[in-house]
């Protein structure tokens, strides 16, 4: 029995190849699935199996691809109520592949439908030696019960029971291969280890070692991160099966006149997804900026409106892909194409730009010292903006900037702050989209005032798999 995990950077994501001698399955497919295809080929092993533990919510997946180039048959669970050809899976069904047997367990919790698969490898013992748990187990952590509106607390005493009736029954020495890792937002305080086993997690996964089952409700129904626009839709996507990669529109490379004339269509929008500096400097008047060094496809899937046709502003043709490509990934299929030349054959030819300035640590803490007067807003996450904020800032979480921005005055000058200055920049292209005229960024965000000896180090801030990863009396630290 071999297991391979692949794991998809930025969604945090991990799928998995189950292979014999000759027979593999693979479980929680992302949407390119020629990785899979390559290493099922160096395997010698022909993909009989599409394993399906749920219905992904922060992804979309690859199992309508997947079958379509291998004929494997996909799989997954009944009550998820698939709008394609699948086997529909139940509580202790079974299958065989080669020396493995695969047994189904229903595990409902983080999502109403959810299964769980229990590996044995008979040609080493009886006992189960893996469970592929999708996002009911995490390492560190289990899967929010929160993701479907009035149901949180029901989904969460399933979830109760179906670690402590069904998984936590599992050997000790029983490995575990969860669906998401550290920086996901299926759950609250992942690890940054991969797998685990099921003894470590009885001994150390905080939601684990809740008996009591009010208690565990209460702490999985409140203090969870918002969850992102995109998790409804792709719930819903997967059910009725995606549009397969290949038929989706080709990425056309634009010159800056038909790139213009395009942007003239409402249901056109410019994505920028160089890095916030260079967006600062100049871009087309009314794009998004979503740095793609960032946490590029979740702050997408959550900030752009999916009914509209998208136009990349990139550094070239290989970073135009890579953006499609994680764009796709969470069901923004409707990129059309990128402008030929970037910035630099859009302003050669005369168009007009665009710029927000960007403020260092010194001259943010210039300006606070000084009292100038300014409105400045953090668009970090709640739970970063109380850890430590600069005082007088006002917190509003950058996808809620979307609605809240009436909350401020164009008329004034409005100084946006985060970790690092990415999210920041963000939020300085939906105010500039809004009207407001004097907007600043600030590079290196609350990570790079504190190394500028101005304030408390966020460690919320310098996670390296983060999703969102002067004086010190003017910074309010809440630890």
């Amino acid at each position: 029995m071999i297991i391979q995990q692949f794991f998809t950077k930025k969604i945090a994501h991990s799928s998995y190849f189950l292979g014999g001698d000759k027979e593999c399955a693979i479980i929680d497919p992302r949407r390119d699935p020629e990785i899979y295809i390559e290493v099922a080929r160096e395997m010698g092993t022909r993909i009989k199996y599409i394993l399906e533990t749920h219905l992904h919510a922060d992804f979309i997946s690859g199992h309508m691809d997947l079958a379509e180039k291998t004929g494997a048959a996909i799989c997954g669970p009944r009550s998820a109520n698939f709008d394609f050809d699948h086997v529909p899976l139940l509580e202790g069904n079974s299958f065989e592949m080669e020396d493995m047997t695969i047994k189904v367990l229903e595990t409902p919790g983080h999502t109403p439908e959810h299964i769980s698969y229990v590996v044995t490898d008979r040609s080493r013992g009886e006992d189960p030696v893996a469970l592929f748990c999708g996002d009911t187990l995490f390492v560190g952590d289990v899967g929010r019960p929160d993701l479907f509106p009035g149901r949180a607390e029901e989904l969460a005493s399933k979830l109760y029971d179906s670690l402590h009736e069904k998984i936590m029954r599992l050997p000790d020495t029983c490995e575990v291969y969860p669906a998401h890792g550290a920086g996901s937002l299926c759950g609250r305080a992942m690890a940054a280890k991969r797998t685990s086993t099921i003894g470590y997690e009885k001994k150390f996964n905080y939601a684990l070692k809740i008996n009591d089952r009010r208690k565990f409700i209460d702490s999985l129904t409140h203090g969870m991160p918002d969850a992102p626009d995109h998790f409804s839709r792709c719930t819903d996507i997967n059910r009725q099966g995606p549009v397969k990669v290949i038929d989706l529109p080709s990425l056309e490379e634009l010159e800056p006149p038909a790139f213009s004339s395009l942007t003239a269509d409402n249901n056109v929008l410019v994505l920028d997804v160089r890095n916030f500096e260079a967006f600062g400097g100049q871009h087309v008047p009314g794009a998004y900026s979503i740095d793609m060094n960032g946490n590029f496809p979740t702050f997408a899937g959550w900030l752009l409106p999916p009914d509209k046709d998208i136009l990349l502003v990139c550094e070239g043709y290989g970073q135009a892909v890579e953006a499609s490509r994680q764009l796709h990934r969470v069901g923004l299929d409707r990129v059309y194409g990128y402008l030929a030349g970037g910035m630099y054959a859009w302003v050669t030819a005369g168009y007009p730009t665009a710029h927000v300035p960007q403020l260092s640590s010194h001259e943010l803490n210039q300006r606070v010292n000084q009292g100038r007067r300014a409105v400045l807003v953090d668009v970090r996450a709640l739970s970063e903006y109380k850890t430590s904020h600069i005082q007088n800032a006002l917190n509003i979480p950058v996808a809620e900037l979307r609605e809240r921005y009436v909350e401020l005055d164009p008329a004034e000058e409005t100084v946006l702050i985060c970790g690092s200055g990415q999210r920041s920049s963000m939020a300085a292209s939906i105010l500039k989209q809004k009207g407001f005229d004097q907007v600043f960024n600030v590079a290196g965000g609350m990570r790079g005032y504190a190394a500028a000896g101005f304030g408390p180090e966020c460690p919320l801030c310098t996670l390296p798999w983060a999703s969102f990863a002067g004086r010190s009396d003017r910074i309010r630290n809440n630890n």
